[in-house]
């Protein structure tokens, strides 16, 4: 059985800003007359691809990349508007996400140590455990680790504070990519989270799959 659970945060635990951003891609299509949905492909193709990119030395914080890619993705529209005050409820979202109604009764059942593992900003990930009153043993973020998930460093970070190897943890996550994949090449058991319903792509393989965390609770009990 398992020592410690490795547990994605935003779309896991609470969840994500999706609202957040369809708010900005709307405000935006307003002011510079293109499509809210263009705006927010793009900009997601350029986070991934500024994220991909951000590790080590070329760390960049979340809140640096975020920025840099809506301004890049609003350019190529030709177009360039002050973002900083249009993106502020976003950044402010990170802190206060809601909780997800299963995750309290997750964590209050669960007998082994947690290690958040979260894409995020050490001060944002800070505020929402506070905000929550959420207590675990031991937390990773992006910014500790210089680099985000699919890529080993914060896995290993996770890992080192724990004590402990691959084969005595689970990663549980809702992202078939940076959750799934990135745990299971380092050789970590993983639990694909699938809230929407819409499973893993081919080729995307889990330990364990189920909609809500307390499903996964006879898999990760001892």
């Amino acid at each position: 059985m398992y020592q410690a659970i490795l547990l994605d945060v935003y779309g896991t635990l609470v969840h994500d800003d999706e609202g957040s951003v369809n708010d900005v891609c709307m405000q935006l299509a307003d002011l510079i007359a293109v499509d809210p949905s263009a705006i927010a492909a793009e900009w997601s193709r350029r986070l991934e691809a500024s994220a991909e990119m951000a590790y080590g030395a070329g760390f960049r914080t979340l809140a640096d990349l975020t920025l840099g890619s809506l301004t890049e993705a609003v350019a190529t529209f030709g177009a360039f508007v002050e973002l900083e005050p249009i993106c502020r409820k976003q950044l402010h979202s990170w802190r206060h996400p809601p909780l997800y109604d299963d995750s309290r009764p997750f964590l209050d059942a669960v007998k082994v140590p947690v290690c958040l593992v979260s894409d995020v900003d050490q001060d944002d990930l800070t505020a929402v455990l506070r905000w929550h009153g959420l207590a675990v043993a031991a937390a990773v973020t992006s910014e500790e680790a210089r680099a985000y998930k699919p890529r080993p460093e914060p896995f290993q970070l996770a890992l080192a504070r724990l004590g402990l190897g691959p084969g005595d943890v689970i990663h549980i996550g809702n992202s078939a990519s940076s959750d799934v994949a990135g745990a299971a090449a380092l050789g970590i058991d993983t639990a694909f989270l699938d809230r929407a319903g819409g499973g893993l792509p081919p080729g995307v393989t889990a330990t364990y799959t189920a909609a809500t965390l307390t499903a996964l609770l006879p898999q990760v009990l001892p």
